[in-house]
C-alpha cells in the first residue's frame, strides 16, 4: 500500500498578477508619487510569501507591515527594499531594526528618545519614520508635540513623515479634511522629508492629499476603495470548498445548529467542507427570518440554509435540476461572482476581517 496525498477540502486561489494590475492601479492615481504596499496579517491573508515577491517583481519598492517579524520575512523575499514597522519600535529591539535593515514608525516621546539613544550609541543610520497623529487618537505624536520636537531641536530627522486617515471610506466626512489640514502644518516643519498620508481609500481621494508615497492595503486584494461606485480593483482570490454530500430535506425539517432553518418544500441540501474553523464567518449564518450569504453553485447563487458551523456550511440548493450537484463537486464562496466587499457586507462586517481571517486549512495556490 502506498502513500497517498490527503484529501483537499478547500482551496483558495491567489492570482498575482490581478495583485500586481491592482498596485499598479493604486500608483495610477497619483503619478508623481510612490506607490508602496501595506502586506501587514500575513499579506492581507494571502501569505507574505506569495504577495511579496509579486509585487516586487510589478515595481514595488516600500512595504509596510504591522510587526517586527513580518517586516523579517518581508527582508528576506526583498532583499533590497525599504520597510517599515507600524506598531514603532519594540522596548530594547533596536539592534533586530539594525540587524534586518527595518524602519520603526516612531509615535511616541518614549520610541523616539530609546531610537536616538539607539542611534547614537551604534551609529546606525537605516532610518525611520516620524508617526503623527492627525485625528484618528490611535498612535502618533499628537500635532502640538511635533511641534514641539522641531522648536526643542529634532530628536533625528525621519526618513519619512506619516499619518493615517480615520474616515478615507467616507470621502464626505469632515476628518478628512481637518486631518490634511493637520498633516499640512506638520509638513511645513519637515520641508525635505517624504510624507504619507493615503492608505486605500485615501488613494482615491482628491488629488491634493496625495503626498510623496502611498500606501494601499486593502485595495491591492480586491476590495473596493470606492465604496458605492464600481470596483476599479480586480478579484485576487477564489475561496471554493468542496461539497461532501447532497442530501434530501422534507418540509418542516430543520437543517443546523440551533433549529434556526426549517425547510419549507422538500429541499435539497449541499453540504460543503468549509466552516468559521476556516475564517468563513459565522456571522454569514441565515433563519428562517434572515437570508444572509451566498454561495456560487454550477453557474447559480444559492443561500446559504442555517447556521454555518465550524467544518461545514449547508447550502440549498433545490432550486438546481436534480442531479448538478453532486458529491465532489466544486462551489464558490469568494471570487469573481462574489466580490470579498459583497461577502462581507452579508456577514455584517469588512472586507478587512474577511481577508485576515482566511484559515490555515485551505490548499493555498497560485492561479495560472
Amino acid at each position: 500500500m502506498t502513500d497517498s496525498l490527503p484529501p483537499v477540502y478547500a482551496r483558495l486561489t491567489i492570482d498575482t498578477d490581478a495583485l500586481a494590475a491592482n498596485w499598479r492601479r493604486c500608483g495610477q492615481q497619483r503619478p508623481k508619487a510612490e506607490c508602496a504596499a501595506v502586506v501587514k496579517a500575513d499579506g492581507y491573508g494571502l501569505g507574505i510569501d506569495n504577495v511579496v515577491p509579486a509585487l516586487s517583481q510589478a515595481g514595488c519598492r516600500t512595504f509596510f507591515v504591522a510587526q517586527i517579524d513580518e517586516g523579517i520575512r518581508v527582508r528576506k523575499l526583498a532583499p533590497d527594499a525599504t520597510i517599515y514597522v507600524l506598531s514603532g519600535l519594540a522596548p530594547g529591539h533596536g539592534d533586530r531594526f539594525a540587524a534586518n535593515a527595518l524602519r520603526p514608525a516612531l509615535g511616541s516621546r518614549e520610541e523616539l528618545q530609546e531610537w536616538s539613544a539607539f542611534v547614537a550609541a551604534t551609529g546606525w543610520q537605516g532610518g525611520a519614520a516620524l508617526h503623527v497623529d492627525t485625528g484618528m487618537s490611535r498612535l502618533g505624536l499628537r500635532v502640538d508635540e511635533a511641534r514641539a520636537l522641531v522648536a526643542e531641536g529634532e530628536l533625528f530627522k525621519p526618513s519619512l513623515l506619516m499619518s493615517h486617515l480615520a474616515c478615507a471610506d467616507t470621502p464626505e466626512h469632515p476628518l478628512n479634511a481637518r486631518q490634511f489640514e493637520a498633516f499640512t502644518s506638520v509638513r511645513s516643519l519637515y520641508p525635505d522629508v517624504p510624507a504619507s498620508l493615503c492608505n486605500s481609500y485615501g488613494t482615491f481621494l482628491p488629488a491634493e492629499i496625495g503626498y510623496d508615497l502611498l500606501r494601499p492595503g486593502v485595495a491591492l486584494y480586491g476590495s473596493n476603495p470606492l465604496p458605492g461606485q464600481p470596483n476599479p480593483m480586480q478579484s485576487v482570490i477564489t475561496l471554493s470548498a468542496q461539497v461532501l454530500q447532497v442530501r434530501s430535506v422534507l418540509p418542516g425539517e430543520y437543517v443546523g445548529y440551533g433549529a434556526t432553518w426549517t425547510s419549507r418544500q422538500p429541499a435539497r441540501i449541499a453540504m460543503v467542507a468549509i466552516g468559521y474553523a476556516d475564517g468563513y464567518m459565522r456571522s454569514g449564518s441565515s433563519s428562517d427570518d434572515f437570508d444572509s450569504a451566498l454561495a456560487y453553485v454550477a453557474g447559480k447563487y444559492c443561500l446559504i440554509a442555517g447556521r454555518i458551523s465550524m467544518d461545514m456550511t449547508a447550502i440549498d440548493v433545490t432550486d438546481l435540476p436534480a442531479g448538478t450537484v453532486k458529491r465532489g463537486d466544486w462551489v464558490e464562496l469568494i471570487g469573481p461572482h462574489l466580490p470579498v466587499d459583497e461577502v462581507a457586507r452579508r456577514a455584517g462586517t469588512i472586507g478587512y476581517e474577511i481577508l485576515t481571517s482566511l484559515g490555515t486549512r485551505y490548499d493555498r495556490h497560485l492561479a495560472v
